[in-house]
């Protein structure tokens, strides 16, 4: 089983997008994605400026550098252009656990298929690479479109964390948890495939 602590090297792909380790080359396209405030109206955290992106950056690649988390850039085939990005974190490799979120995509690429995409590469990997016996996600319990979208990918919704974090805003969030169990994984990836109309033609290198 692969080393739930070596993320530098992983670059995941289908027919649509490839997932690979973030460098300091990808700040100017993540500038012309990320300063629209639709994207952040749910986030913990903004982007809006270059320098906010520039430090996005070097933070997701010491954090991949470390294993703290998985940060990955959501490259799309279609525009050859980054389109976002989505993380693996809170590891817990004993226990066979692992978080998919800090996920975002630029407006342009929302409703397009890439989330389903970018999410069926990383449960596959999760699933059949790493051997999660769970994979679990959280969200604004106000964000519809995240929770719409979670429903799509098979996950299951647990409950809700009352009062779990402060957003920018001063807002207490209330935090509702999904997940996705190793023996319901078969039937999450045929959801997936139908869902999202998967051309699958994908590896791992």
């Amino acid at each position: 089983m692969m080393c739930w602590r070596s993320w530098n090297h992983l670059r995941l792909e289908n027919a649509s997008i490839i997932l690979r380790p973030f460098s300091v080359d990808d700040v100017e396209q993540l500038c012309e994605i990320a300063f629209d405030p639709n994207i952040w109206e749910y986030f913990i955290f903004r982007l809006e400026s270059k320098v906010e992106v520039e430090a996005f950056v070097a933070q997701a690649i010491s954090d991949t550098e470390t294993g703290a988390r998985a940060a990955f850039c959501v490259f799309d085939k279609n525009t050859n252009h980054i389109a976002g990005s989505m993380c693996y974190g809170n590891f817990a490799p004993t226990d066979r656990r692992l978080e998919i979120g800090w996920s975002w995509l630029g407006v342009e690429y929302q409703g397009t298929g890439v989330n389903g995409a970018a999410k069926y590469l990383l449960l596959s990997h999760a699933f059949e690479v790493l051997n999660c016996e769970r994979v679990e996600f959280k969200t604004d319990v106000l964000n519809k479109g995240a929770r719409r979208g979670l429903t799509k990918i098979g996950a299951k919704e647990e409950g809700v964390l009352r009062s779990y974090n402060y957003m920018p805003s001063g807002r207490r969030r209330d935090a509702v948890y999904y997940s996705i169990l190793n023996h319901e994984w078969p039937s999450a990836k045929s959801l997936i495939r139908e869902n999202y109309n998967l051309v699958l033609e994908e590896g791992v290198a």
